[in-house]
Parts: C-alpha cells; sequence; structure tokens
C-alpha cells in the first residue's frame, strides 16, 4: 500500500530513541522526512546520520521540550527549513515515578511538563502550519491513564491528558481537515524499558512473568508494530480517522486475563 507519505514534513518528538526512533524509521522508508526532536544532540544526529545511510532523508532539532519557549523555537526552526509541516508525532516523555503518598508538588508539576504540557504547546505552535496543510497530530499515549500501575500518579495523569486532548482537538481541528488520534502502548520492549526491567531483583523472571499476560503471542510489542500503525494514521490512507485512541499492545488492556493463565 502507498501510504502516500512522499516529502511530507512530520516533527516525531523523543524521535532518536525507542517508539519514536521506530517511528523515524518507519516514516523515512515511506519517503516522508522525519524531523527528529530532543534533548541530546547526539542521539539526534546518530539517529539521522544512521537513516541517511539506509538512502533516506531525515533531520533533527535539539530541544528540552519541557520549556514552551523552547516548543516554539522548534515549529520555527522546521517551518523556516522546510516551509510547511505535515505532521506531528507527541511521543516524547517517561515514566518518571512520582506516586501519591512519596511524591511532591514540585515533583508532580515537572512531571506534567515533562510528559504532557509540550504535547499541548508542540501543537498550539504547529497549528498555523498544519492548517495550511491540512496536516496530522498523533499523540504517544500510555496504558496507565486506563490500568494504573502504581506508583506514578504523574505519568498516568499525563496520559489521560494525552488520551482527553486527543479527543477534544479532534472536535476543535474539524474545521481545518485535521485530524488527532492517538496510539495507546502497554508493553514495548525499549531502551528505557530494558533500563527499567534491570533496575529489578531478577529481571529475566519478571520480564518472562509481563510477557505472559500479553495475550497475542505471549510477547512483547515492537516499536515497529507501534510504528507501521503511526504511520497509517499519519497517511491520508486512514483519511476518515479522528477521535480515536488505538491500542498496539497485543491485546493487553482490554482482553480477559484468564485467556493468558
Amino acid at each position: 500500500m502507498d501510504l502516500k507519505l512522499q516529502d511530507k514534513v512530520i516533527i516525531v518528538t523523543g524521535g532518536a530513541k525507542g517508539i519514536g526512533r521506530g517511528i523515524s524509521e518507519v516514516l523515512a522508508t515511506e519517503g516522508a522526512i522525519p524531523v527528529i526532536v530532543g534533548r541530546n544532540e547526539n542521539d539526534n544526529h546518530l539517529a539521522v546520520s544512521e537513516i541517511n545511510a539506509l538512502g533516506f532523508t531525515a533531520n533533527q532539532v535539539v530541544a528540552e521540550l519541557s520549556s514552551p519557549e523552547a516548543c516554539q523555537q522548534v515549529v520555527a526552526q522546521v517551518t523556516s527549513q522546510f516551509g510547511r509541516i505535515d505532521g506531528l508525532v507527541n511521543n516524547a516523555g517517561i515514566n518518571d515515578g512520582v506516586g501519591l503518598e512519596n511524591g511532591s508538588y514540585e515533583g508532580f508539576m515537572k512531571s506534567l511538563h515533562s510528559n504532557l504540557v509540550h504535547y499541548y504547546m508542540l501543537a498550539h505552535y504547529a497549528l498555523p502550519a498544519l492548517k495550511k496543510s491540512k496536516g496530522v497530530i498523533l499523540n504517544i499515549g500510555s496504558k496507565t491513564a486506563e490500568t494504573g500501575q502504581g506508583g506514578t500518579s504523574a505519568y498516568a495523569a499525563a496520559n489521560g491528558g494525552r488520551n482527553a486532548l486527543t479527543r477534544e482537538w479532534a472536535v476543535e481541528l474539524l474545521p481545518y481537515g485535521i485530524r488527532v488520534n492517538a496510539i495507546i502502548v502497554a508493553e514495548c520492549y525499549t531502551p528505557l524499558y530494558e533500563r527499567w526491567i534491570n533496575t529489578l531483583p531478577n529481571p529475566k523472571e519478571k520480564l518472562e512473568s509481563i510477557e505472559k499476560k500479553i495475550p497475542l503471542g505471549n510477547r512483547m510489542t515492537s516499536a515497529e508494530e507501534i510504528a507501521n500503525t503511526a504511520a497509517f494514521l499519519l497517511s491520508s490512507c486512514s483519511s476518515h480517522t479522528t477521535g480515536q485512541l488505538i491500542h498496539v499492545d497485543g491485546g493487553y488492556v482490554h482482553l480477559d486475563r484468564s485467556i493468558s493463565e
């Protein structure tokens, strides 16, 4: 299927690693120009160089997205360089473990800025360009908003906000033909996930116990599987899909747990 993404300029936050990297690579193979946004310049350049080495095009912008001013500068830089923005993938964030009992006001607010506020700010600043292109916004979210996890109030709240903004923006942006959807991730093996699992007493056993609870195939979701769905949702092939929270999770969130026992 031709996704008709050739030369589409698509911002991908957190696009240098993990899920974001997977999305950047798939978009590039489809002929789009992913613009990777992240705080680590070396990571950004490495991702771009590796995508370029495969014969595809990518670019990057260094930014600390918890700063609203930086979000504005990202959009200004991309529009100045390319003259357009066709898509925005809000993906950057981290499950930082700011809980209720052991958290604080400062930690909670910092987490919201790291995991939610920049979703709003980038969409806000990119909107004029997206209106011109009738572009697409794709938010990447987490199951924590629906299932809870324990000890991560701020991240769960941020993801609840991502879900709500997806539906709200889909309504507000209807007159402009801008579609807004979200992919909800459950258990996806990324460098961040690996780092977390290795902090546990028996990481191998813990990983196996998690995989057994994933109904489809008893395995983790891959970044590529999420990226393939992302590319479809960013393309005109999904031209009548908006306001949807699409779970790419092997049935983890919604299927009966008893089938995995």
